[in-house]
């Protein structure tokens, strides 16, 4: 796989690339746009900061693109939503900054509470002055934090620590992780109306794009403290340089700007005035940061090419962080289920139905659905299908595709049912669970099995009736095909037969006709499922 760098990425986290044989990385800083654009065809994945803009007519050149890796948490220089549709993923690295992030915050708000800058600048000129410099105090105060993932539960945990009584407000955080740091979930107006200090950490998105305005001024306390250290944009800037003005905020703090650098009249009046200090987007510029964000992303394109989930995709379903090794088994499981249950369609189906029963329908289940989705397409397709675009291409090839749940199972734990039907209205049924961590199919269509899936193997009906098995070992012995295990399953004595064999190795075409022909088989079909 070959890799191109065009930003700075820390050397000690690309050096996990750098030591698997299967990846070819060029280091190319500061290449021009046209320069970029005559070389990105050679390349699979591209690694960058924000130097680089990964817009359509980049993601068009790169023909080969597999993988965007944007070394950071921001995504704002990459059209996520047309490498999407270009099948291309893109993946972040949104923790691995999360402590800098957090102690930025805090170095930010005890700087401007002690008058450190101007302390600093004050003495470096030759003056001896401590009267203009009286700071206050973060003990006793109450400190609201907008936003409790990563940073702002970290930023949360560090203000208790400076004896802060520490409300917080976000309406996608648990009560028990509140509870866990010590915090209190109120709501946004009880953030503005009871906080001496308020600190944004939230994405910049429809949602939180100017949250805080004019009218969210109105309500806080005077001499309130505002910081951002997250996402210019999050907070109005015309309104924060407003209420500066008029004494409304006492001190505020800002790390992050709408445009960066700023170059418009009210952000370059906004850094100037005297209640405000300021930093260059400062917050994920620590040497560890820059090594740990390296890191995340070489680890995705080596997840990718070790075909394991990413963890970090932007623009794939993915599950909790928290789940991912408990569902990785099941991934498996419906990726073989996908491989074994599409080789016995004859034509495209025209509706596809993943099945959840049992204990995995308490969570949620689209990343595997998406994940199978993509296995299925890819069997029947030339282009490469993954979790980006599989929706997509199913709804162009007018595929309905379906998710069912239900938390009440009688025989397994958890059972996966794929239901694949046809245009000849044929439905074709396979049923798997894990035993052990291992796939194993439990049902064809209406027939109870119970059998491992493997590399080579053959499935066949035909009328129940003495000397069959006999029939179909003495062909298979005789072109020296060894049978590895069988299960046979059957509707009613003297009734249909389904059999399945494992084998060790595959079974000439010649072979599987005259097996049908010697059994009078209804169906009959070699299966093979790659080795993972």
């Amino acid at each position: 796989m070959k890799v191109i760098v065009t930003d700075e990425v820390a050397a000690e986290g690309l050096a996990l690339l750098e030591q698997d044989p299967r990846i070819e990385m060029d280091m190319r800083l500061g290449l021009s746009k046209e320069e970029l654009l005559g070389l990105i065809g050679d390349y699979e994945v591209i690694i960058t900061r924000s130097g680089t803009n990964v817009d359509k007519d980049l993601l068009d050149a790169g023909k080969k693109l597999k993988l965007v890796a944007r070394a950071g948490v921001g995504i704002d220089n990459v059209d996520v939503d047309y490498a999407s549709s270009r099948g291309v993923i893109v993946v972040n690295a949104p923790f691995g900054n999360t402590n800098s992030a957090a102690e930025h915050t805090m170095a930010l708000l005890l700087s401007v509470c002690r008058n450190v800058t101007k302390a600093n600048a004050s003495l470096k000129s030759g003056e001896w002055k401590r009267g203009p410099f009286t700071g206050v105090e973060l003990k006793g105060k109450t400190a609201g934090v907008i936003g409790l993932g990563k940073v702002g539960g970290r930023v949360a945990t560090r203000l208790k620590a400076f004896e802060c009584e520490v409300l917080a407000c976000d309406p996608y955080i648990a009560v028990k992780r509140a509870h866990d740091l010590g915090v209190k979930l109120v709501s946004h107006e009880e953030i503005y109306k009871n906080c001496d200090i308020i600190t944004v950490h939230t994405p910049l998105n429809d949602e939180t794009r100017d949250m805080i305005g004019n009218r969210e001024f109105a309500m806080m306390q005077d001499g309130v403290i505002v910081l951002n250290v997250a996402r210019g944009g999050v907070i109005n800037e015309e309104a924060l340089l407003e209420n500066l003005k008029n004494g409304k905020i006492g001190l505020s703090a800002i790390d992050v700007y709408s445009a960066e650098p700023p170059k418009s009249d009210t952000l370059k009046e906004l850094i100037s005035q005297e209640k405000l200090i300021v930093t260059p987007h400062l917050g994920a510029n620590t040497f560890e940061a820059q090594i740990n964000v390296a890191v995340d992303v070489s680890r995705e394109i080596l997840n990718y090419l070790d075909e394991q989930p990413l963890e970090n995709a932007v623009n794939i379903p993915r599950f909790d962080l928290a789940l991912m090794d408990q569902m990785r088994p099941f991934m498996n499981l419906i990726r073989v289920m996908c491989d074994f249950g599409i080789q016995l369609v004859d034509s495209n189906p025209s509706k596809v139905t993943f099945g959840y029963t049992g204990q995995i329908a308490h969570y949620d289940c689209s990343p595997l659905t998406v994940f199978g989705l993509s296995a299925l397409l890819n069997r029947m397709v030339d282009q490469d299908v993954n979790m980006v675009n599989a929706s997509l291409i199913a709804e162009q090839m007018g595929i309905v595709v379906d998710e069912a749940k239900s938390t009440h199972s009688d025989a397994f734990s958890n059972l996966v049912t794929l239901v694949i039907e046809g245009a000849d209205s044929k439905k074709r049924l396979i049923s798997g669970t894990l035993f052990e961590g291992k796939p194993r199919i439990v049902r064809l269509r209406d027939y109870s099995m119970d059998f491992t899936p493997a590399e080579h193997m053959l499935l066949l009906h035909y009328g129940d009736r003495p000397g069959m098995i006999g029939k179909i070992g003495t062909i298979m012995g005789k072109h020296e095909i060894n049978i590895a295990s069988m299960n046979l399953g059957r509707s009613e004595k003297k009734g249909e037969a389904m059999v399945i064999l494992s084998l060790d190795s595959a079974v000439p075409k010649e072979v599987v006709a005259e097996i049908g022909q010697a059994t009078d088989a209804s169906f009959i079909k070699a299966i093979h499922l790659p080795v993972k």
